[in-house]
Parts: C-alpha cells; sequence; structure tokens
C-alpha cells in the first residue's frame, strides 16, 4: 500500500472518530411514579458539570459528548437519585420514585406523631446521632447549629449556667421568651437535666399553625423531646458509651494582661489626672525618676491562675433494652463529670431512666416512662460575682483577672462606694474562694398512658404523670466581697435556698381516622380531640446567716450556719398553678398532596 493510500486512510478513520464523538441532544420528560411530571429536577451528565432542569411539564434537553457510554444523572430533594445510560439513545424518559427513608420518617406534633409528607407547619428536627456529635455537658448546647431558626445562647461561664433557646428569634423585654418544652409529653422547666444518650429526637416546632394546639403555652415556640425505647428487631441489645476529654482556654494569647513598666506608667498619669501624686503614685512605686526600677519586672498572670486550669471531661452510659412480642423495656444510665477550666468550678450528673411498652390484650397498649436526674454544680460563674440578685456586667472574673495589678501593690478598699469598682480592687484568686456556690438538683418525672382501639379507626388514649423538683442553693460571701461591705464588713454571709415544686398532669384524648370513608384511598381525614389538666404546688425556703467568724471560707460557713446572725427565714408557700385546656385538630389530605 502506498504512503497516500496509508495517510487517506487514517484521515478518514479520524473523521469517523470525529463524528462518532459529536455532541449529541438527548431529550426527555422526568416524571413521578403517579405519571405526573415533575418540574424542578437537575439532570446531569456523571463525570462532568454539563447539567440542566427540567421545566414545567417535566421535559429537558442536554447535549452529551459520548452518547454511547454517557450516563445521565437525575436528581430531586424528596425523590430517589437515578443514574440512566443514555445508549445513543436521542430520547430518555426517566420515573423517579419518592424517598421513602426521609418522607416517611414520622414528626412528633402537639399530641399526636405524623409522616414528615404530611407534615403542614414548619418542623425542625434533630436525631439522636446528631445530638451525640460532639461531647457536650447539656442537650440545649448540643443544638447549637443544629436547626434552622434556633438560636442557643449560653448567658455566662457557670458550669450551670442558663442556656437560652430562642425559636425564630423571639424575645421580649420584659416577659420571659423560653419555648415551652415537652418531654415524652409532660411539660418541663428545662431539657438540661437530660443525658443526651437517652434522646431519641427533637422536633421543634416554630410557627403558629405548629403550636396552636398550645394555646398561649407555645407562643415563643415547642420543642418536644422524646426519649429512647428498645431498639427494633433485637430481642435484648446492650449498648455502652464512654470517651474522655480534655480542654483549655481557646485564644488565650488574645488576653493579655499589662506589663509592669506600662502599668507604672498608667498610675502616674493617673495620679496626674487626679493631680494628687503622692497618693496614688508616689505611695506605691515612689519617685517617678526611679521608674527604670519596673522595666522588665515578673508579673501575675492572674488571668492564667483563673481560667488556665486544664478543664477534664468524662462520660460514659450504658443502656440494655429487651422486646418481645407484648412488651418491649430499656432501663439507662448515664454519668458526666465536668471540672472546668475555671478556678473552683465542676459539673456532675447522674441520670436514670427506665421506658417500657406494655400489650396486654390485642386493642390495649400502656407505656411507662420513668426518669431520675441528679445534679452538683460547684462554682459560681464567669462573668459575675452574683452579689445578691447578681451585680453589673461588667463586675466578673474575667475582668478582674485582666485589670488586677500585675505587681504585688497593696489595694486600698477604703472609700469604694460602688459595687463595680469594689470588686476591681480584690485579688482575683480572692474574689474566687470568697464568692462561692453549690448546688444540688433532684427531679423525678414518672409518666403512664393507657391506649384503647375499640375498632381499627378509634383510638381513645390517657395519660398522667408526676414531676418533682428540688434544687438546693448555698452561697458563700467572704470578707472581700461587696455584700460584707455593705453590710458593715463584720463577718462573712452565707446564704441558704432551697426550692421545691411538685406537678401533677392528666390528658385524654380522642382520635378517629376516617380514611377509606369517601370510598377511595385519594381522602384521608383524621380528627384529634383532647382535654389536658396540670396542677403545679411550690414553695422556696430562703435563710440568710450575716457576721460569720472571719476565719470561715465557704464550706465552715455552709455546715455552721448558727454560729452567724441570722437576718432572714423565709418560707413562701405560691399559690397553686392550676390549668385546664381543652383542644382539637382536624388533618386532611388529597392523594398525598394536598393538606
Amino acid at each position: 500500500m502506498s504512503k497516500f493510500s496509508i495517510r487517506l486512510t487514517v484521515l478518514l478513520l479520524g473523521l469517523f472518530c470525529g463524528l462518532s464523538l459529536q455532541a449529541q441532544e438527548v431529550r426527555g420528560t422526568v416524571k413521578d411514579t403517579n405519571g405526573e411530571p415533575i418540574p424542578g429536577a437537575f439532570v446531569l451528565v456523571e463525570g462532568t458539570t454539563n447539567g440542566t432542569s427540567t421545566g414545567l411539564d417535566g421535559s429537558y434537553s442536554i447535549k452529551v459528548g459520548d452518547a454511547q457510554s454517557a450516563v445521565l444523572q437525575f436528581s430531586l430533594i424528596g425523590m430517589q437519585t437515578l443514574s440512566e445510560p443514555v445508549r445513543n439513545r436521542a430520547v430518555v424518559d426517566v420515573i423517579l420514585e419518592e424517598e421513602t427513608t426521609m418522607l416517611d420518617e414520622t414528626v412528633v406534633v402537639g399530641y399526636a406523631t405524623v409522616k414528615r409528607r404530611d407534615l403542614l407547619g414548619s418542623v425542625s428536627s434533630v436525631n439522636a446521632d446528631k445530638l451525640t456529635e460532639q461531647p457536650v455537658t447539656t442537650v440545649s448546647q448540643a443544638l447549637a447549629g443544629k436547626m434552622a431558626g434556633v438560636s442557643v445562647i449560653t448567658t455566662e461561664g457557670d458550669p450551670d449556667a442558663d442556656i437560652k433557646v430562642r425559636v425564630r428569634g423571639g424575645g421580649s423585654i420584659t416577659q420571659d421568651s423560653s419555648p415551652l418544652y415537652i418531654v415524652d409529653g409532660f411539660p418541663v422547666e428545662s431539657i438540661n437535666d437530660i443525658s443526651a444518650s437517652e434522646i431519641q429526637s427533637i422536633d421543634v416546632l416554630k410557627d403558629a399553625f405548629s403550636t396552636a394546639i398550645y394555646g398561649s403555652r407555645g407562643a415563643n415556640g415547642v420543642v418536644i423531646v422524646t426519649t429512647k425505647s428498645a431498639a427494633r428487631g433485637a430481642k435484648t441489645s446492650v449498648s455502652f458509651n464512654t470517651y474522655y476529654g480534655l480542654k483549655q482556654m481557646a485564644s488565650r494569647d488574645a488576653i493579655v494582661p499589662m506589663d509592669s513598666e506600662n502599668f507604672t506608667k498608667f498610675q502616674y498619669e493617673l495620679g496626674m489626672l487626679r493631680d494628687n501624686l503622692s497618693d496614688v503614685y508616689n505611695a506605691y512605686f515612689g519617685a517617678f525618676g526611679d521608674i527604670d526600677q519596673f522595666i522588665g519586672l515578673p508579673t501575675n498572670d492572674y488571668i492564667g491562675a483563673i481560667f488556665g486550669n486544664t478543664g477534664k471531661t468524662f462520660s460514659t452510659d450504658v443502656s440494655i433494652s429487651g422486646r418481645t412480642d407484648e412488651f418491649n423495656w430499656t432501663l439507662g444510665y448515664a454519668y458526666l463529670d465536668d471540672d472546668a477550666i475555671m478556678l473552683g468550678s465542676s459539673y456532675n450528673r447522674n441520670n436514670l431512666n427506665f421506658k417500657g411498652q406494655f400489650k396486654p390484650w390485642k386493642r390495649t397498649l400502656v407505656d411507662v416512662n420513668v426518669r431520675y436526674s441528679r445534679t452538683e454544680v460547684r462554682g459560681a460563674g464567669a462573668n459575675s460575682l452574683k452579689d445578691q440578685s447578681g451585680s453589673t456586667s461588667g463586675n466578673g472574673r474575667l475582668k478582674h483577672a485582666v485589670i488586677y495589678q500585675p505587681i504585688p501593690v497593696q489595694a486600698n478598699l477604703a472609700g469604694i462606694d460602688e459595687e463595680e469598682n469594689y470588686g476591681d480592687a480584690v485579688n482575683p484568686l480572692l474574689a474566687v474562694s470568697d464568692n462561692d456556690t453549690r448546688k444540688l438538683r433532684d427531679t423525678w418525672n414518672a409518666n403512664a398512658a393507657f391506649s384503647w382501639k375499640p375498632n381499627d379507626r378509634l383510638t381513645l388514649k390517657t395519660e398522667a404523670g408526676m414531676q418533682t423538683f428540688s434544687e438546693t442553693t448555698d452561697r458563700f460571701y467572704g470578707m472581700s466581697t461587696y455584700l460584707v461591705y455593705n453590710f458593715g464588713g463584720l463577718g462573712p454571709i452565707a446564704k441558704y435556698q432551697n426550692d421545691i415544686r411538685t406537678r401533677y398532669r392528666n390528658t385524654n384524648t380522642l382520635s378517629y381516622d376516617m380514611s377509606g370513608l369517601f370510598g377511595n384511598d385519594a381522602h384521608t381525614m383524621n380528627v384529634l380531640l383532647g382535654e389536658e389538666m396540670t396542677i403545679t404546688r411550690s414553695n422556696q425556703v430562703r435563710m440568710q446567716s450575716n457576721d460569720l467568724p472571719s476565719f470561715y471560707d465557704a464550706e465552715m460557713a455552709w455546715n455552721f450556719m448558727s454560729s452567724g446572725n441570722p437576718t432572714a427565714v423565709v418560707n413562701y408557700y405560691n399559690p397553686n398553678d392550676n390549668m385546664l385546656s381543652f383542644f382539637g385538630r382536624l388533618n386532611y389530605d388529597y392523594k398525598s398532596r394536598y393538606s
């Protein structure tokens, strides 16, 4: 074969390959399992960034480089992703199936559960896996950043600091903006005493449609917590989890105390401004001409002394569950020990829970849920001295550690009559020991429910529960505190407070399912009627003992309050808080599309 023939053959083969690899337009329609077109579905050529979306009629058109080996990927939120080879076809029609895992997921709403596909209101949910992703002290902290429209704010550095949960930015100047917390159907004050390992899911009802069934109580949103039940598919199962962690102050280098030279110069400027160098500067630092002796002088690092500790967190939990045809149960225990980075602060919690479900007869069901929590807290917090009902925002531990004199200079407390200035002249280490708090909190929750289905459509359910809450708070104010100074400065002060609350609840609901009554399954309707009654009884005991011996520390003051001068003994019973409510809800759905 001549060279010319070879070249001609190679050229023809190249033209043929080029024509075969030329971009080809592929058209088609994307529909669901009911034959309805799906607008907005995304069509992508796998392995490329070439993609398009379907129109209102579900149709699409896209160019592919190699029609023989190209694969089109079809996707849409709530639908299963589908990959379809082109294989030189000019028309590729596909059918997308619903993502049943997500759409069939049940969501807890007021007094009932519904499938996510049937959900109308604005509800955010988080499951157990998300809650236990990171080691945190409380469940509220674990919610931070997990839900759209839900903000979690820690008020201060106290190990037991109030954690504010706000739904959709709700706020009020004069009223509490906290949402309503519901744990396994029972309204509670807080969810911070519940271990994250006990929780199966948390659903937050955010809009008026979802919260209306709770009336005014749900004005700031509703947080519904469901605890874990026995694992499905297992006769008996044991779960064990533990972790140990260390923590240190974040951005430690961002807070640098003043060096001795600059501190001395600032004191000199202060004396000049007050036109009183002899009392403000010379009495402590000598003549200004000798300021060189303070250059490079070692300083006290109070920031490191107060907040430089290495915090330790130890958590462990174990649960045992069993399941039979008639009975399933779970028993769990969780322990958390958290030593904070701040000196003298710690948090300790024990949780015990039992949850069971018994089916004595074919159409009856009995649920039992018992939880116990014991929390011990030590430490007065980082941002406030908490003198009296709470001191000014500027009077805090971190502020003291930053501005207190870095070299040993005896401060003068005489003549200081403002609380925010009084604390600034106290040694930060002394301020920690002279402002101490100890809390002990016990919470019992017991709930039981009985359900009866006379027929396949009607369900009657009655629930009863009781909660007992007891919190003991001990406060100690040493000789360096403003409260002692304000009471004459004769001796330390000790305070004791015990808050006791008991709540009873009874709820009765009737649910009727009208599905199929209209002759076909296209129409579904459910009616819920109910009544709820709660009775809350509470009382508070307060005592204050002044002028204790000056050498008393916190432990001695709490153990020997009788050695001081009793100035307040109060035992106050609050009026009973009784509530009776009636509610109802009607859900209608047409072909799982319109509700």
